[in-house]
């Protein structure tokens, strides 16, 4: 079995009455560099990312990296990995995901599983265009501390609660420096320099910030 991704870079493709073995084995003969899959109890969403998304997701993980190492904060960067439990018959790829309060629980393992193991702490998603999905019900279901979402222009904050929902907040509750109006102001000016030079803005104001 073989499937081509979507020739728009941005068309999201969803598919119903998709069985977890047929998802599966999706996931094993499909380049995931060029998708992205998301899982939903029998509903099936391939998107192909475009530069734009690839772009924004990665300037939020420099942002993301940049500040744990100012901070020497321990992170196992875990990047597209796809998160899925049959169990909860559910799955998804984030664009960018870390541990950070678990990190020493999956330290050096290449082989993470969720039936042992814990979710990543912080998930992020770009959303150039919006998904057929509910991803953020699928991360709280996976149990994902805190989920980011990004548009573009504006940045969204949700944490886990103790009922299972997520709020949403100004401010990360895993890194509480980095707020939502901080980033979005690195973000923008994302047009003004080069990225090594926006970066380096970037740790300057790390060093800077209060703790």
């Amino acid at each position: 079995m073989s499937i081509v991704a979507p020739p728009d870079p941005e068309t999201r493709v969803v598919l119903s009455n998709i069985s977890w073995a047929t998802f599966e084995a999706l996931l094993a003969e499909t380049d995931q560099r060029n998708t992205r899959f998301t899982y939903d109890r029998g509903i099936l969403e391939i998107m192909s990312p475009s530069v734009e998304h690839e772009w924004y997701h990665r300037l939020l993980g420099r942002l993301v990296e940049a500040f744990t190492m100012e901070r020497n904060i321990p992170i196992r960067s875990t990047a597209a990995t796809t998160l899925k439990s049959q169990l909860k018959d559910r799955s998804l790829e984030a664009d960018e995901s870390y541990y950070l309060a678990n990190e020493l629980l999956v330290r050096g393992r290449i082989d993470l599983d969720l039936a042992h193991d814990p979710p990543p702490d912080l998930a992020i998603e770009v959303e150039i265009s919006r998904s057929a999905v509910d991803k953020l019900a699928i991360y709280a279901d996976l149990g994902v501390s805190e989920v980011w979402f990004y548009n573009g222009e504006s940045l969204r904050m949700y944490t886990l609660q103790p009922d299972g929902t997520y709020e949403r907040k100004p401010r990360s509750f895993l890194l509480p420096q980095l707020t939502k109006d901080i980033i979005e102001g690195f973000l923008a000016r994302r047009h003004e320099s080069d990225e090594t030079t926006w970066i380096r803005s970037f740790h300057d104001w790390v060093r800077m910030a209060p703790e």
